[in-house]
């Protein structure tokens, strides 16, 4: 369960487009995300794209660094998400943006996560039920 393979990555342009038109949108520090119920069932609970801008982070090394940080602790974390949306039967389609100007420590993202995904799991049952 704690892997990331590329089937759990949301990449395909017209999901990711009906995401950021269609979908739901919270902040929680120093994230941004965009969400919904996915449309078409993919056989996997969730599908999730992250941004590191480039306004933010000019080189590329700090970009890649900080969204390599993000996927070890997603990938680590992710499999309460994955029981609350197997429990509803949805599947959900989500883009996370690092909206922070200065880099975090793995630590810090940890906890950050750890509550990004506690609300996202909020926000899914207020729409769900």
């Amino acid at each position: 369960m704690q892997t990331f393979r590329k089937y759990e990555r949301l990449f395909q342009k017209k999901s990711i487009d009906e995401v950021f038109i269609d979908g739901a949108v919270f902040y929680t520090y120093p994230f941004k995300i965009t969400w919904m119920i996915a449309k078409e069932m993919q056989g996997n609970p969730a599908r999730i794209l992250i941004s590191v801008p480039k306004r933010n982070f000019k080189k590329a090394v700090v970009r890649n660094r900080i969204r390599r940080l993000i996927k070890e602790v997603y990938r680590k974390h992710k499999s309460g998400l994955y029981q609350h949306l197997l429990s509803h039967n949805t599947e959900i389609n989500f883009a996370l943006i690092y909206t922070a100007k200065e880099v975090l420590n793995y630590r810090e993202l940890e906890e950050k996560i750890i509550q990004l995904i506690s609300r996202l799991i909020k926000e899914h049952e207020k729409v769900t039920g």
